[in-house]
C-alpha cells in the first residue's frame, strides 16, 4: 500500500513539472514572439529612410517637384545615376574612397593588433603604465586647433598621409582586440615558447590564426569608419583631387539646395536636384552594404568574446 502511494505521489510530482515545463515552455514562445515584432519594427524603421532614398533617387522628377515620392518610384528612370556615373569628379571620388579605405583598414589593423599583442605579457615592464596612458588617450584630447597646428607643423596639411596617419589606430578597438587575446589559452603561448618560438613568431602562428572573428569585426569598424569620415578632409585638405567622396556628397548636399544652384553645377532639370541628392547617399552608401553580408559571421562572435572577457 505505501509503495503504490509513493507510486501515486511520483506521478503527480512528475505531471507537475511537465506541466510546469509546458507553462515555462508556452511563456518562453510568447517572450520570444514579443522580442521578434519589436526587431521587426526596429528594422522597418531602419529600412524605411533608406527605401524612400531609393525611391527618390528612381523616380521621375515631376512626381519629386509635387512631393509625391515616398516608398515606391513613380515615373521610373535612371537619370539620376546617369548624371552620377557620368561625372568624372564622383568616379574619382569613388574609387579614391575605395582605395583609402582599403588602406586605412589594412593599416589599422596591423597597428592595433602591434599595440594589442605585447600588453597580454604579465613580464612586460611598465604595462600597468601604458595601460592607464592609453586608456587616457579615450577621453581625453588636445581639441580641433591644437591638432591643426600639429598636422601643420608636420607638413600633412593639404598631404594624403593626413587621411591615414592620425587615425591609424583606435583604442577602443585596441581594447577589444587586447581582451581577445586575453581570452586565448596561456598554454598554447607557453607550449611554443618552449619549442622555441619567438613573439613574432607566435603572434603570426597561434593568435593570429585564432583571431579571425575580431580581426573580421574590427575590420569592418575600420573600413565604415574611413568609408564614412569626411571631418578630417574637410579641415586639413584643400586639394579637390583627393576628396573622399563623403566629402564631396557633403559639399554637394549643401549646395544643390536650389534650381539656380543646380543650374551652376550642370542640373538645370527641375526636381533633378532633388534626385541627385538621393541618388548620390545611395551611391556612396550601398557599397559599404555590400560588405556587411560576407561580415556577418564574424561580427557578433568577435564583439562580444572581445568587450566580455578581461
Amino acid at each position: 500500500m505505501a509503495k503504490e502511494v509513493k507510486i501515486d505521489k511520483r506521478k503527480e510530482k512528475d505531471g507537475a513539472d511537465e506541466i510546469s515545463r509546458t507553462i515555462k515552455s508556452k511563456a518562453t514562445k510568447r517572450v520570444d514572439m514579443v522580442f521578434a515584432i519589436v526587431c521587426v519594427f526596429i528594422s522597418a524603421i531602419c529600412l524605411i529612410p533608406m527605401i524612400n532614398l531609393l525611391a527618390r533617387s528612381l523616380s521621375a522628377t515631376d512626381f519629386l517637384v509635387k512631393h509625391e515620392v515616398y516608398l515606391i518610384p513613380k515615373g521610373f528612370n535612371f537619370d539620376a545615376y546617369s548624371s552620377v556615373l557620368s561625372d568624372v569628379k564622383y568616379i574619382r571620388a569613388f574609387v579614391w574612397t575605395a582605395f583609402l579605405t582599403l588602406i586605412c583598414t589594412l593599416l589599422s589593423l596591423t597597428m592595433t593588433t602591434l599595440c594589442a599583442y605585447p600588453l597580454i605579457f604579465e613580464k612586460l615592464k611598465g604595462r600597468g603604465i601604458f595601460n592607464i596612458i592609453i586608456t587616457i588617450t579615450m577621453f581625453f584630447n588636445a581639441g580641433t586647433i591644437p591638432n591643426y597646428l600639429l598636422m601643420k607643423e608636420l607638413n600633412l596639411l593639404d598631404n594624403p598621409l593626413v587621411l591615414i596617419i592620425p587615425s591609424c589606430l583606435s583604442v577602443y578597438n585596441m581594447i577589444i582586440m587586447r581582451s581577445f587575446f586575453y581570452g586565448i589559452p596561456d598554454s598554447l603561448r607557453e607550449s611554443a615558447e618552449i619549442d622555441g618560438a619567438s613573439f613574432f613568431k607566435i603572434l603570426l602562428s597561434i593568435y593570429i590564426p585564432l583571431s579571425k572573428p575580431v580581426l573580421a569585426t574590427l575590420a569592418l569598424f575600420y573600413a565604415v569608419g574611413r568609408w564614412n569620415g569626411y571631418s578630417d578632409a574637410l579641415m586639413y585638405m584643400k586639394n579637390k583631387d583627393f576628396y573622399p567622396l563623403q566629402l564631396l556628397l557633403y559639399n554637394i548636399l549643401n549646395n544643390i539646395n536650389s534650381v539656380e544652384v543646380a543650374t551652376q553645377e550642370g542640373f538645370s532639370t527641375p526636381g533633378l536636384a532633388d534626385s541627385l541628392k538621393a541618388a548620390i547617399v545611395m551611391f556612396s552608401t550601398i557599397p559599404i552594404l555590400c560588405i556587411y553580408p560576407f561580415l556577418q559571421k564574424y561580427f557578433i562572435h568577435g564583439v562580444t568574446l572581445g568587450a566580455v572577457k578581461e
